[in-house]
C-alpha cells in the first residue's frame, strides 16, 4: 500500500471534517423539527420569564412585554405580525388593552412590542404630556401631538410611516419622514422610546 503524502492527508482530514459538519447539521435539523425555530422554556426561577431561543439563523428578535403571559425575548420567522409576538408570548392576558396594539404591523428585528393594560392606556393619554416617554410602537396620533414641533399632520405622517413599515426598532428612522428636522428629532428622541 503506496503510503501518503502530507497534501493527501490534509484533503482527506478537511473532507472528513465537513462530512461530520454535514451530518451533524442534519442531525440537528431533524431534532429542531425540520428546520423551524426552537424555543426552550426558561427554567422557573432563574430570572427570566420568557423563553431562550434557540435554532436556525435569520428570522427577526423581539421584545414582548406588558399585559402578556410570558414576557420575554423571542425569535420569530421573517414577515411575522406583532399577533405571532403576542401569540409567541402567552397571548394576552384578561388585562390588556389590545385596541392600543397594531396587531397586524410586521414586525423589525429588535422591535419592542408593548401591550398595555386596561387603565394603563387610559391614564397615559389622561395624564400630562411629561408624564414619561411614549412607546413608539403604541404612540397614537393624539400622543405624538403633544411632543414639540410635531402637529396632527407630522402625527398622521408618522403613524402612516411606521404602520407601513411594519414597526419600528428606533427612533432615528423618523429622519426619513418629510417634515421631520434635527431639532424635530431632538424632540422626538427625548419624548419617545423604541
Amino acid at each position: 500500500m503506496p503510503e501518503l503524502s502530507r497534501s493527501q492527508i490534509a484533503v482527506y482530514a478537511a473532507v472528513a471534517v465537513a462530512l461530520l459538519l454535514v451530518g451533524a447539521r442534519a442531525i440537528r435539523g431533524e431534532a429542531g423539527g425540520g428546520g423551524a425555530f426552537a424555543a426552550a422554556a426558561t427554567p422557573a426561577g432563574s430570572g427570566g420569564d420568557g423563553l431562550t431561543i434557540g435554532g436556525a439563523a435569520g428570522g427577526v428578535v423581539v421584545d414582548v412585554t406588558g399585559a402578556v403571559g410570558r414576557p420575554g425575548v423571542y425569535r420569530l420567522p421573517v414577515g411575522s405580525r406583532v399577533d405571532d409576538a403576542v401569540r409567541r408570548a402567552g397571548g394576552a392576558t384578561a388585562a390588556a388593552e389590545l385596541e392600543a396594539v397594531n396587531l397586524a404591523a410586521r414586525l423589525a428585528d429588535g422591535q419592542q412590542v408593548v401591550v398595555p393594560e386596561r387603565g394603563a392606556a387610559a391614564a397615559l393619554g389622561a395624564g400630562a404630556p411629561e408624564d414619561g416617554p411614549i412607546s413608539l410602537g403604541t404612540a397614537t396620533v393624539e400622543e405624538l401631538d403633544t411632543i414639540d414641533g410635531i402637529g396632527p399632520v407630522t402625527a398622521e405622517d408618522i403613524v402612516g410611516f411606521r404602520d407601513e413599515h411594519g414597526g419600528l426598532s428606533s427612533v432615528d428612522q423618523l429622519d426619513q419622514i418629510s417634515g421631520i428636522g434635527p431639532a424635530t428629532m431632538e424632540a422626538l428622541r427625548e419624548r419617545l422610546q423604541p
